[in-house]
């Protein structure tokens, strides 16, 4: 037997918009998304909602709901009071499209900026040879679906206007990826440290609370690049290596 729920949605585009009241028949086991999909099959035909496998794995529906960002595919109604007004949003961080579509391509954007793997030279025997824990520590980056609530979370891209000095925690991760992974020979650290912007973050983790693939994106992956830029660029005895050697420290 259905029960019927207030949600609060946003309705609007670019130009602007506001909540609108809706009360909606909600099933036993219902998440969300499928609130959502009744809404607009029974009540508002043109409500424009991003999604794809309703499985929690390719990072489409992401909108915030009652002020945190979520995947609403796997936000289930139970985990709300009874009486709950439920509020659903678009993403602050990102311009909106039209209703709970935000326009997400600035992330694209700053994917291209980084450059891929550039793989060591193979051994004498010709193989390439990695330890197992160097290996499982860049698995961790992997599990990544983009579906961009760190970087609607993070406070310098959505409050502080830092879009042109900071990547967000999702490319701080594929950069991580790649500082660390066993294989890769490039030097990313100058870039890390300048136009990507890893100063810019506080660490206040919020960025690691809402993925959704429970990533520990601040201590496994953010932290350890912030002290790699340290010691390059702040440890006294490799600023003296530097001026009286010209030694450099790399990883």
């Amino acid at each position: 037997m259905g029960t019927t729920r207030k949600f609060k949605i946003w309705r609007g585009d670019s130009q602007g918009g506001d909540f609108k009241e809706y009360d909606v028949e909600v099933d036993p086991g219902m998440v969300v998304l499928d609130v959502l999909h009744r809404v607009q099959s029974r009540q508002a035909n043109d409500l424009a909602i991003r999604w794809n496998c309703k499985a929690g794995k390719c990072g489409s529906c992401s909108m915030e709901i009652n002020g945190r960002p979520r995947l609403s595919c796997m936000t289930r109604m139970n985990a709300f009071g009874a009486d709950e007004t439920l509020t659903v949003q678009p993403l602050k961080t990102f311009p909106v499209i039209k209703d709970l579509v935000t326009d997400v391509s600035w992330n694209y954007r700053q994917n291209k900026r980084i450059r891929p793997l550039k793989p060591k030279p193979r051994g004498a025997d010709g193989e390439h040879r990695m330890y197992q824990e160097d290996v499982d520590r860049v698995q961790e980056f992997r599990k990544c679906i983009e579906c961009y609530l760190c970087q609607d979370t993070c406070h310098v891209l959505r409050d502080r206007g830092g879009q042109d000095q900071f990547v967000g925690p999702r490319f701080m991760i594929r950069l991580a990826s790649l500082e660390m992974h066993p294989l890769d020979d490039d030097d990313r650290i100058p870039e890390i440290r300048k136009e990507f912007g890893s100063g810019m973050c506080n660490i206040t983790r919020c960025c690691t609370e809402v993925c959704p693939e429970h990533i520990n994106i601040t201590d496994n992956g953010i932290i350890p690049l912030k002290e790699r830029v340290v010691d390059r660029y702040f440890d006294p005895i490799v600023f003296m290596g530097q001026k009286l050697f010209g030694i450099s420290k790399r990883r």
